[in-house]
């Protein structure tokens, strides 16, 4: 068989993202959010322009139109992560956060149903405990080890199903923080022990991978954005139509229902998704979720992977080469040293000769004035900076106590100590990423010390 041709992600780059070299900026902030392309846009505002639509809760032409574009949209969703349509279905979000909120009021928790969390998780699953406390089921939490991996996680789902009940388990399919792609045959183990899982696939990017066929998560979370970039206000949860069914809802809303008896205070739930997709949905974005997965989809997925491993890589090995005069290393970076295992997300710290963090604000700021997006901070990941940064539980626990509502970052880092990491920068790539915007960046670390030298 012949392997298929070499695609031109340049060529793509200057057909769909020209307004990057326009505007002279190196985008590297891909997990933060996706760029849309400029024919993705076209489709897009060319259905809007062409087409009527309406509120779909009606009968009408327009409403249908809506409802057709709602339908594609979810068809598409599922395709994309191959879900079996028979199994899966779509509820519509605002985004992964309150994809993630439909199953966190609505799952049963209780004394014999535990939450377990990966300490590596985005807030918006942290959260998530707040519900199961309320509902008196144990939360606790599996590890990371010194590469920021899952470390030891089924002895230790085990151990916890034994103790307190196997219920939830929530994890990322990769790290927003340290680009870390968790082992999702951690799957079949948590549902052989009695778990349900939920999967982030928020931080996954376009570059895809995950089949639901092989890996049949109860529950999947994204967010267009993350994707295709445009639409920036819509999200989804992918769940199984046998699990909807044990989920309790402790509210109802418009479009949500049946009937509601003001009179005699009663109301009916909707069946299947219409029961979890409140109000009126975001109908003149559907067709942006569309026009996005047609983009993607004219796209070779494996090479689209090979491209984001071969740019990470090159960071890598840029980055290992900063060195001050006196050999030290300019750079330390949470997790991974290597591809192994991880996406093109890379969370890092400029040190000084003395092996001393440099403030990630400062480096912030001239990357700013530099046209280098990159971001600065613990990108919502406390676990995962916890773990990466070597915090003392007892040290970062009384600062906050004593800081209180004064806290602020100089505040916490003057509490820890000058010197102590307490954010970090990340570096992550998307599809018009190229080989230059890397270099720039790199460029941009060196010249933070004028003395830099990069190792032969």
């Amino acid at each position: 068989m012949l392997s298929p041709a070499a695609f031109d992600f340049d060529a793509l780059r200057a057909r769909e993202f020209a307004r990057l070299d326009a505007q002279d900026i190196a985008y590297l902030d891909s997990a933060g959010a996706a760029l849309y392309g400029q024919s993705q846009l076209t489709a897009y505002a060319e259905r809007l322009a062409c087409r009527v639509y309406g509120n779909p809760h009606s009968a009408h032409a327009p409403s249908r139109a809506s409802m057709a574009d709602i339908a594609d949209a979810k068809a598409a969703t599922l395709a994309f992560f191959d879900a079996d349509p028979a199994l899966y279905e779509v509820c519509l979000t605002a985004n992964t956060s309150a994809a993630l909120k439909l199953v966190a009021e609505s799952y049963p928790y209780s004394c014999e149903r535990a939450l377990v969390l990966s300490a590596d998780n985005h807030n918006s699953v942290n959260g998530m405990r707040e519900f199961a406390r309320a509902k008196g089921a144990s939360v606790l939490t599996l590890p990371l080890d010194a590469e920021l991996r899952l470390d030891d996680a089924g002895a230790r789902m085990g151990a916890i199903a034994n103790a307190h009940g196997a219920g939830l388990l929530a994890i990322p399919a990769q790290s927003n923080f340290s680009g870390v792609k968790h082992d999702l045959g951690l799957i079949t183990s948590a549902q052989g022990l009695g778990y349900d899982v939920l999967l982030d696939a928020a931080a996954v990017g376009p570059g895809g991978g995950i089949s639901l066929r092989e890996h049949a998560v109860e529950f999947l979370v994204l967010a267009y954005y993350k994707l295709f970039g445009l639409p920036s206000g819509m999200g989804a949860l992918i769940v199984k139509r046998t699990v909807l069914e044990r989920l309790k809802r402790p509210w109802f809303a418009g479009g949500t229902v049946d009937f509601v008896s003001v009179e005699h205070e009663r109301h009916r739930q909707r069946d299947g998704h219409e029961g979890f997709e409140d109000g009126t949905p975001n109908f003149l974005d559907a067709g942006a979720v569309v026009a996005g997965f047609d983009f993607l989809s004219a796209l070779p997925r494996q090479q689209l992977q090979q491209r984001m491993a071969a740019l990470g890589s090159h960071f890598l090995e840029q980055a290992a080469a900063l060195r001050h005069p006196n050999g030290a290393p300019m750079v330390t970076l949470y997790g991974p040293n290597d591809g192994r295992g991880r996406g093109a997300i890379f969370a890092f710290n400029l040190l000084a000769p003395d092996g001393a963090t440099v403030p990630f604000t400062l480096v912030e700021t001239r990357a700013v004035a530099a046209g280098v997006a990159i971001r600065g901070g613990c990108f919502c990941n406390p676990g995962a900076a916890e773990r990466a940064f070597g915090f003392s539980d007892r040290a970062v626990a009384s600062c906050l106590d004593r800081l209180g509502a004064q806290f602020s970052i100089p505040a916490f880092q003057a509490c820890l100590g000058a010197g102590a990491p307490i954010g970090a920068l990340r570096l992550s790539m998307g599809l018009p990423t190229n080989f230059a915007d890397i270099d720039r960046a790199v460029a941009l670390i060196g010249s933070f010390f004028t003395s830099a030298r990069a190792t032969p």
